[in-house]
């Protein structure tokens, strides 16, 4: 008996790692019971649930634009958010961390990444890129596997009423390489629920073993299943919900070290849950999809969707539907959150995922232009109740969707001819050429996601050169490495395990309030104050808790207070020094200063020995800090003016700032004008000229939940917040009745900041680019910097209104033309990459291009004038015959190819060879041969030779040719062309 079940538990987990799930091709449902609840009360009785049976506090769903995380092209799962406990990361002050147990439904992207389901969307029954993932979290063991188990079995079980004999578990069956015990506790918890021994299953780490990452907190994991077959015939498993328990830390060296603090993390996807509980075989078949289908089909010439897969999905309509409404939701969703389709990262990801709706909906659903941007109001339908964002942007939405559409539908057919005309080419079993892809792919020139160019060959049974492609993908890696900036060293951190070790020890977090300690002298010089305090624990480069540090060692430093500013909220760190209280003259430079949950690690190099203990004096640098300060205040004016010149509707999606300049990131319909980037920087030379007072004061974070006007970033802020109020004071400016928020710059931010406006002197905007469409990045500097940049801009003005009088008085001379072509060239450079003030760059610009085209035109008309006189004159020096050999006086290659071209048009049966002698001894040589010439007569082979009898070199066709050489006897070179010519004729 023992036997015959481990034998089918073994062929259970051969069949759940190789069958892809909801692949059944038939749409029955699971039972003939009416579909019992709509999506939405599926996904509120879940949070309810957890909210009102299990005290767990309900969080909004994360934006799918992950927050400070480098290592996302997308929020992908329900803990991303959490990951700073996870971590030990969390700020103390902030509401995160007083987090204990807590569920949500967040939005979740799984396109391009580690974690990719773009390309299998549509060709089965269940991938999505966008999907909702149910989760409840428990963290500091404030419950754990007992607990999580048995509120997924009753929820599953009693709330929606799942069978039980539908549901199967499995759980981590142990990892003798990583020398992992079987978690033997979930096993018997699930057992003590009830579960029989033959529907609990155990894995291995491919399956039941979850990691965050390469690195990070990690742990064995149980998930649940649903038996689609119901008991008949073999079991058709899909997972429902995965329940991790983090109890281990991933190390750098790939060693697992337990957590000092353990978490519940669980997660479940809605669009599947609802398909169980709604007895359908397919996600696409529930309410969160159905009306995207019908308004498909009410949208398109193709036939009603049927839910067909594979070879029975004949001309694959069916798959298109299944794209196109996956796609749809996922662009809908990512655009109101703040991304649009681009040129890298995430939004080169929806820039794909775009074009690939587009592709399906036009070519394969017939569907008429602009139909994807109809579709975005089913969309807000749908999912707007749940994700107020949605209904706020829908607008922009579809504007966004059909402008990018119209935009890639030229490509796209395009990119449909270059293929046909290719495959004409191509023998019967001759692979797609890689090259050919290449072009037509993203990172080539039509903008075709190449795996939308794949599933085009596939539908003609054509395959692609995959190795020449992945070369081609690697010498574009390899020249984008090239191009990149260095990568900034990695500095010292504190992991979790520092972390958790602190907390034990209970050594208090780093008192930072002193880096708000400075003042406004009368003079208008700020005074920054030196900070007494104690060294409590140094660490070594890896990270090692050591009792002190000796000379010329690189350490972190962490302190019971400091006047350092830490890098956050987009400012750059402060730099400065230390000193022993006991001796001044030894100084500790410190490079940077970070934060690991409330504590500030300074990073330093020793240069004598330095004990844990150790009294010091910290010094920030003043230049360096007032130069973070004046950038920080006029990156609040920035974004007040940017509000003043486009609308309220303009929002800030990102911004850093160092004493250099300082970077905005900023929503926008349409690329910024001149005259909106001029008004920009008025508006904040205006603040900074009256000299406004900077108001900040500490508040509670509730008082600043409905001020309109208040500025605020998608960050999870302490409580109490410190609140910037420029001209106004802060009690006054969170008044409602006041709406003195709607008419200066109110933000709430950790930064330091100017005590006055006045110090900022100037702003210029010097660099202007779109991140993504809707998304525009400003480069922007300050004081002495800016006043330099007007200087330089209005000197180039100068430049480029002198070249347009040379312009208009006009040349009589080739020469003096091209040089005043080679000049607007040269200005052009000039112009582009000069720092100067981005508006009047972008003016002077288009006023170049005028000049150039009038400047070439200028050279056209005078060489074709010159050309004129110089043909006559020789025609008149030389009888009619079949051969002219001469030289004609002229600096230009151009007038020179002229002079010959006419020549021959006026006596087409003569050929014609032309010197050009200039300085140096250089010859340039133009020439071309008679229509009725000889076949071996040929104008290349003529040109070198004469050209090779001056040394020089000879290109052409057999019909034209031109070259050069450098000669001091022009004679012979002429009687060589004479005679290479008579012998030929």
């Amino acid at each position: 008996m023992a036997a015959s079940v481990a034998a089918a538990a073994g062929r259970l987990r051969r069949a759940i790692r190789r069958s892809p799930p909801w692949q059944d091709p038939s749409r029955r449902p699971l039972s003939t019971e009416p579909p019992p609840v709509q999506a939405s009360a599926v996904r509120d009785a879940f949070l309810s649930f957890f909210r009102d049976r299990h005290g767990h506090r309900l969080v909004p769903s994360a934006p799918v634009r992950p927050r400070g995380d480098p290592t996302l092209l997308f929020v992908n799962a329900g803990m991303n958010q959490f990951k700073p406990i996870f971590l030990g990361t969390v700020d103390p002050r902030s509401q995160m961390a007083g987090f204990r147990r807590v569920a949500n439904s967040q939005k979740c992207v799984r396109a391009g990444g580690r974690h990719s389901d773009l390309e299998d969307v549509g060709r089965d029954l269940s991938h999505h890129t966008f999907f909702e993932m149910l989760g409840n979290w428990a963290f500091g063991g404030e419950y754990f596997k007992e607990e999580t188990c048995s509120m997924a079995w009753e929820l599953l079980t009693q709330v929606y009423r799942i069978p039980e004999d539908r549901l199967w578990v499995s759980y981590f069956g142990g990892d003798p390489k990583a020398r992992l015990d079987p978690d033997l506790e979930s096993r018997d918890i699930w057992l003590s629920l009830g579960v029989p021994t033959s529907r609990v299953l155990s894995f291995g780490p491919q399956e039941n073993f979850w990691e965050m990452g390469d690195t990070g907190p990690c742990g064995p994991c149980t998930e649940i299943h649903y038996d689609l077959a119901g008991g008949v015939g073999a079991p058709q498993l899909v997972e429902l919900w995965n329940l991790v328990f983090m109890q281990h830390n991933r190390q750098a060296d790939g060693s697992l070290q337990p957590l000092p603090q353990r978490h519940v993390d669980t997660g479940m996807g809605l669009e599947r849950l609802v398909a169980v509980l709604q007895g359908r075989r397919s996600t696409y078949d529930t309410d969160l999809f159905s009306p995207l289908l019908n308004a498909i089909h009410q949208g398109c010439r193709a036939p009603p969707y049927l839910g067909r897969v594979g070879v029975a999905d004949e001309g694959r309509i069916d798959m298109a539907y299944r794209v196109v409404a996956d796609h749809i939701r996922t662009l809908s969703i990512c655009i109101s959150d703040g991304v649009s389709p681009g040129m890298s990262g995430a939004p080169l990801v929806l820039r794909q995922i775009l074009r690939r709706a587009v592709r399906f909906s036009t070519e394969v659903l017939q569907a008429p232009p602009g139909f994807l941007g109809s579709l975005v109001p089913v969309v807000v339908e749908t999912l707007g109740d749940t994700y107020p964002e949605l209904q706020k942007n829908a607008a922009q939405i579809a504007n966004l969707v059909s402008e990018d559409e119209v935009a890639f539908l030229a490509s796209l057919q395009r990119g449909r001819r270059i293929i046909d005309r290719t495959l004409k080419r191509l023998g019967p079993s001759e692979v797609f050429p890689a090259e050919v892809a290449w072009s037509l792919s993203l990172s080539g020139n039509l903008g075709l996601p190449l795996d939308l160019v794949e599933l085009m060959l596939e539908e003609k049974g054509v395959k692609l050169d995959t190795a020449g492609l992945e070369r081609l993908v690697q010498e574009e890696a390899q020249h984008r490495a090239q191009q990149a900036e260095p990568v900034q060293e990695q500095g010292l951190r504190l992991d979790v395990h520092a972390l958790g070790e602190l907390q034990r020890l209970g050594v208090p977090l780093t008192d930072d309030s002193p880096k708000y300690n400075y003042s406004l002298q009368p003079s208008g010089c700020y005074e920054f104050g030196t900070c007494e305090a104690q060294v409590l624990q140094l660490y070594t480069e890896d990270g090692t808790a050591v009792a002190s540090v000796g000379e010329g060692q690189r350490c972190g430093l962490l302190l019971d207070r400091t006047n350092f500013y830490a890098e956050q909220g987009g400012q750059a760190s402060d730099r400065g020094f230390l000193v022993r209280a006991e001796q001044q003259d030894v100084v500790f430079p410190v490079a940077r200063a970070q934060v690991y949950g409330g504590f500030i690690l300074h990073e330093a190099v020793a240069p004598e020995c330095l004990q844990v203990g150790d009294h010091v004096q910290l010094h920030v640098d003043k230049a360096w800090r007032l130069g973070c300060m004046e950038k920080h205040t006029a990156t609040h004016l920035l974004n007040w003016a940017l509000r003043q010149a486009l609308g309220p509707g303009t929002e800030q999606q990102g911004s850093h700032l160092s004493p250099e300049r300082l970077r905005f990131d900023v929503t926008t319909q349409a690329p910024l004008t001149p005259e909106q980037l001029r008004a920009v920087e008025g508006a904040v030379q205006e603040a900074v000229e009256q000299d406004k007072a900077v108001y900040v004061e500490e508040v509670a974070l509730a008082l600043t939940a409905h001020v309109p006007g208040l500025r605020s970033l998608d960050e999870v802020y302490p409580d109490p917040v410190r609140v910037v109020s420029v001209g106004v004071p802060v009690a006054h400016a969170l008044d409602p009745a006041s709406k003195a928020a709607l008419q200066t710059s109110v933000e709430l931010c950790c930064g330091t900041h100017l005590l006055r406006t006045g110090a900022v002197r100037d702003l210029v905007i010097i660099g202007e680019r779109q991140l993504a469409k809707g998304t525009t990045r400003l480069l922007a500097i300050t004081g002495e910097q800016a006043q330099q940049a007007r200087e330089v801009g209005q000197s180039l003005a100068q430049e480029v209104e002198a070249a347009a009088e040379r312009l208009n008085r006009g040349s009589r001379e080739v020469v003096e033309a091209q040089q005043l072509s080679k000049d607007v060239g040269r200005l052009t450079d000039s112009v582009d990459t000069a720092v100067m003030p981005q508006w009047q760059r972008r003016e002077l610009q288009a006023t170049l291009k005028s000049l150039q085209r009038r400047a070439n035109t200028a050279i056209r008309k005078l060489e074709m004038g010159q050309a004129a006189k110089k043909t006559q004159e020789l025609l008149e020096r030389h009888s009619k015959g079949p051969l002219i050999v001469d030289t004609v006086s002229t600096e230009s290659f151009s007038v020179l190819v002229k002079v010959v071209r006419q020549l021959c048009e006026q006596a087409p049966s003569t050929s014609v060879l032309l010197l050009s002698p200039q300085p140096m001894g250089n010859v340039l040589c133009a020439c071309k041969v008679a229509q009725g010439a000889t076949p071996t007569f040929t104008a290349e082979a003529w040109a070198l030779a004469v050209c090779s009898h001056m040394g020089g070199k000879a290109w052409g066709s057999r019909v034209v040719a031109q070259g050069t050489g450098s000669t001091a006897d022009l004679e012979a070179a002429l009687s060589t062309a004479r005679a290479y010519a008579l012998n030929q004729l």
